[in-house]
């Protein structure tokens, strides 16, 4: 694949594996680690479709496919832990679009692959969209992506139990101060603690490179945590009208502090939109992919939808 645009999911089926329904097929299949590892760097996602998974059967399908799971760990995203580190998908409200964002790309390290499993289908909509991250470099005006050549600044206000946006103890998956305090200082970050809670900066990179290809990949989450893009843009901006930037849950500026122009965010998240892949749900159905090659996102839905994500290096 050249340009990205004939780009989609590899997908994997029974009949495609000359297999039959079921788990035990799939995880015949999933055996040969081996191939699976080089399948996902090549394809950069792989779906795995009409196997008919149930929510109790993927623990096993999960053991071939993430080789030691993650807990969400610095997370950002209102979720729920389900299992041992198993977590439901993002839990915004239906109605919003979920910009495309590769996961935990603002913090010092990241998931290497991540695997969504679908328990309930949407009545309507509720893909996952996701993005090729080297086309989606592409896609961007040079004078944005010149911008942000410099770093992303990112600045968090977690509270201590009560307040908007999340807790430092829902973020970190602790009430210990000393493992967050050894987390961040590992991440080369700076933090203050006050009595409404803990203040976190940090810098990173807007893009990244992969470690086997060498690709090169828009990685960051700037449009998300910018007023102008944020998922409820409206709520945000009706909440900076009564509270100053540096008390926003989270807020996000260039790396030398000088802010970030609305048309920036507004068209790194339009584009990366544009450029996404709809990968529709049906119940069993599970979406591996890597997690620095592709971004991925949600589409606006109705109904009772539950898909459930897990995470690894």
């Amino acid at each position: 694949m050249n340009d990205g645009a004939n780009w989609k999911p590899f997908e994997i089926t029974p009949e495609s594996i000359e297999g039959a329904p079921g788990v035990n097929s799939l995880c015949d299949y999933l055996a040969d680690t081996e191939n699976i590892d080089k399948l996902l760097v090549e394809k950069k996602a792989l779906a795995f479709c009409g196997f008919g998974i149930s929510a109790g059967q993927l623990g096993r399908v999960m053991d071939l496919l993430l080789h030691g799971r993650l807990p969400y760990i610095h997370g950002n995203s209102p979720r729920t832990m389900v299992a041992d580190k198993i977590y439901t998908s993002t839990e915004y409200p239906p109605e919003f679009t979920i910009s495309m964002h590769n996961e935990l790309s603002y913090a010092a390290t990241w998931p290497a692959r991540l695997l969504f499993f679908c328990e309930k289908a949407a009545s309507t909509g509720g893909a996952t969209p996701i993005t090729d991250g080297a086309a989606w470099l592409r896609s961007l005006d040079g004078e944005v992506r010149d911008a942000f050549s410099g770093g992303i600044r990112y600045i968090q206000n977690l509270h201590g139990g009560r307040g908007l946006g999340r807790s430092w103890q829902e973020t970190f998956e602790t009430s210990d101060r000393k493992p967050v305090e050894d987390y961040l200082s590992a991440a080369g970050a700076t933090w203050e603690w006050s009595s409404r809670g803990l203040r976190v900066s940090q810098v990173r990179p807007a893009s990244t490179r992969h470690p086997i290809t060498g690709s090169e990949v828009w990685f960051n989450q700037a449009d998300q945590w910018h007023i102008a893009t944020a998922v409820d843009s409206k709520t945000a901006v009706a909440l900076a009208d009564v509270l100053p930037e540096e008390q926003m849950p989270q807020s996000v500026r260039f790396a030398d502090g000088t802010p970030i122009p609305d048309d920036y965010v507004l068209q790194i998240q339009r584009r990366g939109l544009e450029s996404a892949v709809d990968q529709n749900w049906h119940p069993g159905d599970l979406l591996l992919i890597d997690n620095v090659l592709v971004a991925h996102g949600r589409r606006p839905y109705t109904g009772n939808r539950r898909v459930l994500v897990a995470m690894s290096n």
